[in-house]
């Protein structure tokens, strides 16, 4: 088959493809990451290129311009590559790499920039999944004359008390002229995989000290990957991209479909496992260690990531009675899913609870620990699946309450990830003339190139308090040079940065549509709380602390988040923000056998309501979609600040 070079400016990043390749494709196989926020239907315009040179086929589209084309402007999602091209990706259109957000914890009051670690973090006994033991074994005599593998067998249970053990063949083959070419002096490594120990890897001497293993946040959006020394559980190297899924769909319903399609799995489980390996190779670069040495892979990810990490087909989740293939899976083999670290290295999948919570709830609990408190607590994962989880050390309840991708900025006008350049912070004064003055702080301190969802968040509660929309969100002020009609809706706008303020030298706004679609999405999270406390008899008072989980919660001011509706009316104390509960599980099952039993507990005690047929959910929902509330006695404290 013909090959084609695609050139991608400004990176200068090449790479060859067959012909007929997309442009969203091609540009993914050279690193390049573009926005496709519709799964590559040509809906959404985010995935906008120019073509400068070469032979491309495009398919017509609606929603570029007349002019655009002209000036050669496509769709990457649309354009097949027929010629060598180059290709220029405007600024706009690029996912940058995301920041890594870390275990960290720290109140609200604290300051981002240093978050301290809070007393008494959750600690369990040291015992990772892969272990490293040297050996001296006794040369065999005319007395002493039982196998080489009953020899080792003896040697092992001396410090495993684990009465089954299991080895490989291909290690049984090499055993005899290893163990006699090293003098009889061995590492063996051992792996515990679900109540048995295997022999994974014999070696020659000693290399106890090269056990390493990785533990992995699957996120829809974004994946996480922490490099651990087993013997110390010292993180040596982090590693974060975005999940190169979103070419085929930004939320975990556009990727059920599209692995229903031919060769929709295949695609998705490339996808992954190329993300992965790309981040284990980040890793180990930045550490110098080798591949080889990595023995153990523990993934936290929801119950789709899952499903499509281990190639299951996932397409009953989304089905009434929205029942997994499965929730909980042994210990297999990292090769079996593709992922590269030692040929005979271990995976575990954490385990998950239902179709829409999985393990990476399951991580978020046993990190948090609300599983082991006698006060009533709540985790919540402002991902772009929103899930919750509510209980203490008597019960534990969760559920999924469908937010969509608006918090992590898509699906909005100027709406972009965190990364550098995205508005995190801002403040909105009503000056006199009706105008406005608005100050805004940007992630790397950068010139804007648009805006986050914590930026998004302090942006509608700014225009709240400055009388800007009322509280169904709409636009009410006229006259300033801020607000006027957007030309694509046709819905009234509000201008956050000019195009002379911004790195893409265009306006930063958000429309009225944005504004009612991120009410929405608070609105699903407010009400899931409200209904899962309603399950058990309990009210928002009674909850004592309140986990954020999720890169969002990195950066969120919560008083804006209640201001707007999405988090409860309750003391800021209250709110803890535990940066990515996710890989911080993840690690903790990595190198504690203790913690790994653990999570399949929480697992198991787990109950999930299903939120999308639940008919309190349904017939309450409505009442959330106002600033904050239909009912402001709910947010006395907003009340307040709006002279209600």
């Amino acid at each position: 088959m013909e090959n084609c070079r695609v050139i991608f400016k400004p990176s200068n990043k090449e790479v060859s493809v067959p012909k007929g390749t997309d442009l969203l494709t091609a540009a993914s196989k050279a690193g390049i990451y573009i926005y496709n926020v519709c799964g590559g239907e040509g809906l959404c315009g985010k995935c906008k290129v120019k073509v400068l040179k070469g032979k491309i086929l495009s398919e017509p589209t609606r929603v570029l311009s007349e002019k655009e084309i002209k000036e050669g402007y496509a769709l990457a999602c649309q354009c097949d590559v027929e010629s060598d091209a180059t290709i220029e990706i405007p600024e706009e259109s690029v996912i940058e790499k995301p920041a890594i957000v870390i275990e960290e914890v720290y109140t609200p009051a604290e300051k981002i920039e240093k978050p301290a670690i809070l007393k008494g973090e959750r600690k369990f006994h040291h015992g990772p999944l892969v272990t490293k033991h040297y050996f001296q074994l006794p040369k065999p005599t005319a007395e002493d004359n039982i196998s080489d593998l009953d020899r080792l067998y003896r040697e092992i249970n001396k410090i495993v008390t684990v009465p089954v053990m299991q080895m490989g063949v291909a290690n049984v083959r090499r055993l005899g002229k290893l163990l006699r070419e090293s003098d009889w002096k061995v590492t063996a490594t051992l792996g515990k995989r679900d109540g048995t120990v295997e022999i994974v890897l014999i070696e020659p001497g000693d290399t106890t000290k090269k056990n390493y293993g990785i533990a992995v946040d699957v996120g829809t959006t974004t994946v996480v990957a922490y490099l651990v020394d087993l013997n110390t559980e010292e993180t040596v190297a982090a590693s974060a991209s975005y999940n190169r899924q979103s070419m085929f769909g930004e939320d975990v319903i556009t990727r059920i479909v599209y692995a229903g399609e031919p060769g929709g799995l295949e695609n998705l489980h490339e996808a992954i496992v190329g993300t992965i390996n790309d981040l284990i190779r980040n890793a180990v670069k930045e550490s110098n260690v080798s591949i080889s040495d990595i023995n153990a892979v523990v993934a936290a990810g929801n119950t789709t990531m899952t499903h499509i990490l281990l190639m299951i087909p996932p397409d009953d989740i989304r089905k009434e009675p929205y029942v997994p293939a499965v929730s909980s899976v042994p210990v297999i083999r990292a090769a079996e899913t593709g992922i590269k670290v030692n040929p005979r290295g271990l995976l575990k999948c954490l385990p998950g609870v239902a179709s829409y919570v999985g393990g990476d709830v399951t991580a978020g609990v046993l990190s948090t620990g609300i599983d082991k408190t006698s006060e009533l607590s709540l985790l919540i994962d402002l991902g772009t699946n929103g899930e919750l989880a509510l209980g203490n050390k008597e019960w534990l309840v969760c559920c999924a309450c469908s937010a969509g991708p608006a918090f992590e900025g898509v699906g909005i006008k100027s709406g972009i990830r965190a990364m550098d350049g995205a508005i995190q912070r801002m403040t909105i004064e009503n000056k006199k003339g009706d105008d406005f003055d608005v100050q805004y702080s940007t992630i790397g301190d950068k010139k804007p190139k648009g805006i986050c969802g914590s930026g998004f968040i302090d942006l509608i509660a700014e225009l709240l308090k400055a009388g800007a929309i009322d509280r169904q969100g709409k636009i009410t002020k006229a006259g300033s040079a801020r607000i006027r009609k957007d030309q694509e809706s046709g819905s009234m706008e509000f201008v956050v940065a000019f195009a002379k303020e911004t790195s893409t030298n265009k306006d930063i706004a958000i429309a009225e549509t944005d504004i009612l679609n991120l009410i929405r999405s608070k609105g699903a999270v407010y009400m899931g709380i409200h209904v899962l406390l309603q399950h058990v008899g309990f009210k928002f008072e009674d909850l004592k602390k309140i986990y954020i989980s999720g890169g969002l919660g990195t950066y969120l001011d919560t008083e804006k988040a209640i201001m707007i509706g999405l988090l409860p009316d309750l003391p800021v104390e209250r709110f803890l923000f535990v940066g990515n509960s996710s890989i911080a599980g993840a690690k903790k099952c990595l190198v504690s056998n203790q913690a790994l039993k653990e999570a399949d507990e929480i697992a198991k005690r787990m109950t999930y309501f299903e939120l999308s047929t639940d008919p309190k959910f349904m017939n309450e929902y409505t009442s959330t979609l106002f600033l904050p509330h239909t009912d402001l006695e709910l947010f006395p404290s907003v009340k307040k600040v709006l002279g209600k």
